[in-house]
């Protein structure tokens, strides 16, 4: 078997390696082997493309792993969905009173059920706060 296509069937497979594991340890192997095979397919011989594949691995972990593990060890504080509604503010326009000081208020443009998180009514066109999101209702407070 030719040593060029030996050098692509073994960074073909460590790519794909690299793809089910996603820990950047494998592609600088997949890398390393391209370098052999295009050392290959230019004619140099076995110690040539040993060392092309040994260069080339040494420099893409030297270059990527550390970009990769600051990546791996980002934390996001972006909140999403629901959670993110929380802290915010909401204007009320529906009352919230009766025995589950149930009404309505304007979050984010979008018209949500709300219960105030108080024992008192709220009036119509106050200012509140949302406390937490359950289900479909606001918990909100003065």
């Amino acid at each position: 078997m030719d040593a060029t296509l030996i050098w692509v069937v073994l960074g073909v497979a460590l790519a794909a390696g690299e793809v089910l594991t996603l820990s950047l340890f494998v592609a600088p192997f997949s890398l390393g082997s391209f370098g052999a095979a295009l050392t290959a397919a230019v004619g140099g011989g076995v110690v040539p493309q040993v060392a092309v594949f040994s260069v080339l691995t040494v420099a893409s972990f030297w270059l990527l792993r550390p970009i990769a593990k600051r990546h791996l060890r980002q934390t996001t504080d972006t909140k999403t969905g629901t959670a993110a509604l929380i802290g915010r503010t909401a204007v009320v326009t529906a009352a919230l009173q009766g025995p589950e000081l149930l009404g309505q208020v304007r979050l984010d443009g979008e018209t949500w059920t709300a219960r105030s998180a108080g024992l008192e009514a709220i009036t119509a066109g106050a200012t509140v706060t949302v406390l937490e999101i359950q289900g479909a209702t606001a918990i909100v407070t003065e």
